[in-house]
């Protein structure tokens, strides 16, 4: 059997709540959550790695991915496309995510551009549900997705904290 995957466990205070920041021993992000979703986080992990398929060990900074997410919080949005990630996920899932990162700074897309820009413009649904499971919110920036009208719809974390994070990325809406 396999050894459990060691993951790294560190949080950091924002303006908009306490941040949870998941590292692998290679200093790759596999996930950030807010600790007012600490079961849904722990659920994911589950999912995505197996039940004891994992353990958590706090550690300070990470990988200087908290310092890096520090950073992000005090105006330096452009951090982002440089933090390395590693995600478990459908070949699906995983595709609907690169195009999160491509997304450029202070702009944001409709779930249907999302869909589009992985070359299935009909699986718009499906690309909303991938955005949806994507362990590494703010990174790979979700909240940079909204509605085809211009609405924010559905954020993990609450869509008062998407509309922070899109005003502070410099999203007028």
């Amino acid at each position: 059997m396999a050894e459990p995957l060691s993951l790294l466990i560190d949080r950091l205070a924002t303006p908009i709540g306490e941040l949870i920041v998941l590292a692998d021993r290679n200093a790759k992000l596999r996930a950030i959550d807010w600790t007012d979703h600490e079961a849904r986080l722990k659920r994911l992990l589950d999912r995505f790695y197996g039940k004891a398929r994992y353990t958590l060990t706090p550690a300070r900074d990470p990988g200087s991915l908290t310092s890096a997410m520090r950073r992000y919080f005090a105006g330096d949005i452009a951090i982002l496309r440089s933090l390395p990630v590693a995600t478990s996920g459908t070949p699906f899932q995983t595709s609907v995510w690169r195009a999160l990162r491509r997304i450029k700074d202070g702009t944001t897309i409709s779930y249907a551009e999302l869909a589009t820009r992985i070359g299935k413009p009909r699986a718009v649904r499906a690309a909303s549900l991938a955005n949806g499971q994507n362990p590494i919110s703010i990174v790979v920036p979700c909240h940079r997705v909204i509605g085809s009208n211009g609405s924010l719809t559905g954020y993990g974390g609450g869509l008062d904290r998407k509309q922070w994070l899109l005003a502070h990325e410099g999203v007028r809406l």
